[in-house]
């Protein structure tokens, strides 16, 4: 599987899966060479990803059409993310 992390960019098809980098939260995604913002960041108020949420990464796959990219995993959890025009790195880098 692919990884999205702040580490490594994500070479993506639509539907292909991937491990969503969920450690310090649910809030950045790259695919290939655009940033995305979740809609609605998730994390447990500590920084953390919430309760139900792999850790570090979670399987799943993404979708992206346009400038909106959509997360879905096996456990009914779907993010959508909006992508960052221009922008060239995450906001925050997870420790």
């Amino acid at each position: 599987m692919a990884e999205a992390s702040p580490e490594t960019p994500l070479h993506t098809a639509s539907g292909m899966p991937m491990m969503l980098y969920t450690h310090c939260g649910i809030e950045e995604l790259r695919v290939d060479d655009t940033f995305f913002l979740a809609e609605t960041p998730l994390n447990d108020g500590q920084g953390n990803p919430p309760p139900g949420w792999g850790n570090p990464y979670q399987a799943g796959t993404v979708t992206v059409a346009g400038s909106e990219a959509v997360f879905r995993d096996d456990n009914g959890h779907i993010v959508t993310f909006r992508a960052r025009p221009g922008a060239t790195g995450f906001l925050e880098i997870c420790s």
